[in-house]
């Protein structure tokens, strides 16, 4: 599938009026995992362009390119409003949360199997592990805070709900979450694709966690979206970090709106349920007349045809959400002791006891009793006599078996500090 032959209307012909702007919400109890993951990844992704593109506009001083740019993310806000409210009213805020960390989770994991970038893998697979946490870590809140909870029934028994690396662990020395930017000229088109795919979901997350922390309905709630928002800044600092920051603003807005074409007709091609399906496909229509006004100012402007930035504008494979349970134990076996160290990845039992990560956690931490992440899991753990999981088979990693006492030390400690 190529977005650039696909039949498109005038650029002015998209936009949507504000009576056929309010969706039909999905119905929280009978939607796919999948479908409800696929919103909150469009909306992130609507989002990453709309914030992206007013940027653009204010280091830009061509009029015809900042007149297109109203256009489009004019469109581009219609689009975000209409998904955003796909999300039903009676949909929680720790419900829509598991559906967050959930898109994080076999998102990455669905990236890092299916990409050939090495720094791109390393990077999702280091992240991988500290959003499986982070889902661990929320689903015991849920537990404490609402009657009836039932974690596993929200992701549909297809992410497994155990600890990861355990959040304490993740508070690193900014620095240590700055990688190695790719060269867009040599990167394959999929691994260019991969890092905007990720920068937009976890910039979604990062934001909503933002935003939703003070509005949480208890001091350990809103303490916890606190210290997991600062985790989500750590990730995308990471992942932005990635991208090559050389290509020019235009050369980034054929990649965004490429993007965002690809990501519609993935969850179009996939979609299983009917009207949600076809606002897939009206949306991945409206993004390639996008898509070519982008190529035109390109070529207009700088002189430089779409084929730099997209090949031929082919689709590579399609994304596909499902369950990836054996891939994140075998990459949580292997991989659970690394921490960042500049733009490498290091086993923390390499770390010298003056590295930075060590200075910044005594920073940060002064007493570990009281990180919000660690006392959540004490708190279900004293209620109920274990914490909450959802597992196929015990954890692999022997350190965290254990259901009676939340693990601080591993990934943190090393037996020099």
């Amino acid at each position: 599938m190529n977005p650039l032959e696909q039949t498109t209307k005038d650029i002015d012909n998209y936009y949507i009026s504000l009576d056929s702007l309010y969706p039909k919400s999905y119905k929280k109890s009978t939607t796919s995992p999948y479908t409800k993951t696929r919103v909150i990844l469009m909306n992130g992704t609507e989002y990453e362009s709309v914030w992206f593109l007013h940027q653009f506009a204010r280091h830009c001083d061509n009029d015809e390119i900042k007149n297109m740019i109203a256009v489009v993310r004019c469109q581009e806000q219609q689009q975000q409003k209409l998904i955003a409210c796909l999300k039903p009213l009676n949909e929680s805020i720790l419900e829509t949360t598991i559906a967050y960390e959930q898109l994080a989770i076999d998102l990455t994991a669905t990236l890092a199997q299916n990409d050939t970038d090495k720094a791109n893998i390393d990077a999702l697979n280091f992240a991988l592990l500290e959003d499986f946490d982070h889902l661990y870590r929320f689903s015991n809140l849920m537990m404490l805070d609402v009657k009836n909870a039932d974690p596993k029934k929200l992701v549909g028994g297809l992410t497994e709900i155990t600890p990861g690396r355990p959040t304490i662990a993740h508070h690193r020395y900014p620095k240590d979450n700055v990688k190695r930017a790719m060269n867009a000229n040599k990167s394959d088109l999929y691994s260019k694709l991969v890092a905007s795919i990720i920068t937009a979901a976890e910039q979604q997350t990062m934001n909503y966690y933002m935003n939703i922390s003070q509005w949480y309905k208890n001091d350990l709630g809103r303490k916890l979206y606190a210290e997991i928002g600062l985790v989500e800044e750590e990730h995308v600092t990471q992942y932005e970090s990635l991208k090559d920051p050389t290509c020019t603003w235009l050369e980034q807005w054929v990649l965004h709106e490429y993007t965002e074409a690809y990501l519609y007709f993935s969850a179009y091609s996939e979609e299983k349920d009917p009207y949600i399906k076809k606002i897939w496909y009206e949306f991945y229509e409206m993004e390639c007349a996008h898509l070519k006004v982008a190529c035109e100012l390109l070529k207009k402007y700088e002189k430089t045809p779409y084929s730099k930035v997209i090949a031929t504008g082919e689709f590579p494979k399609l994304l596909t959400l499902g369950t990836n349970k054996e891939y994140i134990r075998e990459v949580l076996e292997r991989t659970i002791l690394l921490t960042g160290d500049r733009q490498k990845y290091i086993d923390v039992m390499r770390l010298k006891p003056n590295a930075d990560f060590f200075i910044y956690q005594s920073e940060i931490i002064k007493d570990e009793e009281k990180i919000p992440s660690h006392l959540v899991i004490n708190t279900a753990i004293k209620k109920f006599g274990k914490d909450y999981r959802y597992e196929d088979k015990s954890n692999p990693v022997p350190e965290l078996k254990n259901r009676k006492k939340d693990n601080t030390t591993i990934a943190r400690k090393n037996s020099q500090t």
